[in-house]
């Protein structure tokens, strides 16, 4: 059976959350910590703190105060580290006389608010003392377990390209504010170089050789020597072009750096986008996929199309080694459209849906030069970037977009298993969700109690037992399990006396607060229950009463 796609939250951003500083060289990154967002793009940043429902503006010229005479410029790249619940925020700066920097900026608010951010500015002479006439451009960013790993692209004052950069960067001294330093690495042979996203004790990045061959490098954390490999591929074209509806070439400033690297289940994925050819009647995404063990050549599953162009793909990998990707696709008879997709092994299909067909295209030849793709704060799908041009066809007209999606539910396993075999006579059950995607099971015995258990990963297995929550449960008559805007859950019984009991997690995934509490007693002898979360996360509670009245109250 072929797996479906599950768009789970397709936003745009308007105006005032952009303040209309966009451009069709969007460039958007997202970091996503719990509830909170924080999207960046050629020349704007938004902060939400509701899962995308509502945005506030953040002026990246004005919010991190700059150096006199080193205005902000343009290229920008955020992440979030879980870890340590460490947002990272890139800022390119301006170029004067042939020299610039670019700021490191982190912060542990996940609000995102303007106080929060302390920052660190790297110039090239902060990694050599004798690069000095050139600057900084094209940024990239993403993590291993313990390092923030950054790159650039080295220009000369006359704009020659001179070397590309890799920079290790410890994640505990991120999150502590404390003295920066790191490690850097540089090659005068590659730039352009692409990070992989899903990294976990090494980092991996690529760049290509020639139209047939790739270079893979790899720097694992606490190792100081750097390892590459060639690896042959099927040869593509670098000349890449696709006319708009409007006669304009939106692939102009397209060229086949590989901008999109991941890693995950043992085995390296990269893309970029490829010229038309004798096999591809249209500009498409170049697909490679390395094992990992010995670095050979696995598959090479591009994704193109008869009718219209792919471009600017990026990618990366869930929890599953699943791949799930963002890419631009237009041609002809359609403006450039933003897609999410992901990848069906099963069937050896690339499954992806459109989050918006824009309205216009560009008037001149440029569209790029990156998006961004990332495992989502529950671990079992994705948030991506994109963005079309709406309702006019200048830059202010650009509108972002944001897309979190997942596999959808499609069929159910061969089997129904006993999950745990002393349950206890169980006569009612509620499953919730909490903050990392892990489901939880809380059931009521023929005592009235509450046993629980829980995944130990997303998608992947369970605690070894089946326990008792709380003994003094006072004989349960009805049982509701619920997650609130911070990922906690919160559990919610009516007892025989008709009153409501509750007690929640203290922090989300760990443990719970130390008592079962009454929560009102003048509940008029409820007899059913249930609870859901609003819009912007709080809980409601609803119960009838012998009466078959509704009585309801909220969290404030």
């Amino acid at each position: 059976m072929s797996i479906q796609l599950n768009l789970v939250q397709n936003l745009a951003l308007n105006d005032t959350a952009t303040n209309d500083d966009t451009s069709t060289v969007g460039e958007p990154s997202i970091a996503m910590a719990g509830q909170s967002l924080f999207m960046t793009g050629n020349w704007y940043a938004a902060r939400s703190s509701d899962s995308g429902a509502t945005w506030a503006h953040v002026d990246p010229f004005t919010t991190l105060p700059a150096p006199a005479g080193n205005p902000f410029c343009c290229d920008q790249v955020v992440v979030h580290d879980p870890r340590r619940d460490v947002s990272i925020w890139i800022l390119q700066y301006v170029q004067q006389n042939g020299e610039n920097f670019f700021r490191l900026a982190a912060t542990r608010d996940d609000a995102f608010g303007a106080a929060g951010w302390y920052w660190w500015d790297i110039r090239p002479t902060t990694l050599d003392a004798s690069w000095t006439g050139v600057w900084f451009d094209y940024p990239d960013a993403a993590l291993t377990n313990d390092n923030l790993v950054v790159t650039f692209n080295v220009f000369n004052a006359a704009g020659q390209w001179q070397r590309a950069v890799v920079m290790r960067m410890p994640l505990d001294t991120i999150r502590d504010a404390g003295t920066l330093i790191f490690n850097f690495w540089s090659t005068t042979n590659n730039g352009s170089l692409r990070l992989s996203q899903g990294a976990g004790s090494t980092m991996y990045w690529a760049s290509p050789n020639s139209q047939q061959q790739v270079r893979l490098f790899s720097w694992p954390d606490g190792g100081g020597q750097i390892s590459w490999w060639d690896v042959g591929v099927r040869q593509w074209q670098a000349a890449i072009s696709s006319n708009a509806p409007n006669g304009v070439d939106w692939l102009g400033r397209a060229d086949d750096r590989i901008t999109g690297v991941t890693v995950g289940s043992g085995t390296i994925t990269m893309m970029w986008t490829a010229g038309s050819d004798a096999n591809h009647p249209h500009a498409y995404c170049r697909v490679v996929r390395i094992r990992e063990s010995n670095k050979q050549l696995l598959d090479e599953p591009d994704i193109w199309s008869a009718d219209r162009a792919w471009a600017y793909p990026a990618v990366c990998a869930d929890g599953s080694g699943r791949l799930g990707f963002t890419a631009f696709y237009g041609g002809v008879d359609r403006p450039p459209g933003h897609v999410v997709g992901l990848r069906d092994d099963g069937s050896s299909a690339w499954v992806s849906v459109y989050t918006h067909l824009g309205s216009d295209s560009p008037t001149q030849p440029k569209w790029g030069d990156y998006l961004t793709c990332r495992v989502d704060g529950t671990g079992t799908g994705w948030i991506a970037t994109g963005y079309t041009l709406d309702g006019g066809d200048t830059r202010n007209d650009i509108v972002p977009r944001v897309a979190r999606f997942a596999v959808a539910a499609s069929g159910w396993a061969d089997g129904w298993a006993e999950l745990y075999s002393d349950n206890d006579n169980l006569r009612m059950l509620d499953v919730g969700r909490n903050a990392d995607g892990r489901l939880e099971v809380f059931g009521v015995n023929s005592a009235g109690n509450i046993w629980h258990t829980w995944q130990v990963q997303p998608n992947g297995g369970w605690a070894n037992g089946w326990a008792e929550l709380y003994n003094d449960n006072d004989n349960l008559t009805s049982l509701r399990v619920a997650s609130n805007a911070d990922g906690r859950l919160e559990v919610f019984g009516v007892n025989s006396a008709g009153n409501i009991w509750h007690t929640w997690q203290v922090q989300p995934n760990d443990g719970w607060v130390g008592g079962w509490s009454e929560l009102y007693t003048n509940n008029d002898n409820l007899r059913m229950l249930d609870v859901a979360a609003n819009a912007d996360g709080r809980l409601e509670v609803f119960g009838v009463n012998s009466a078959d009245h509704i009585w309801h109250t909220w969290q404030t």
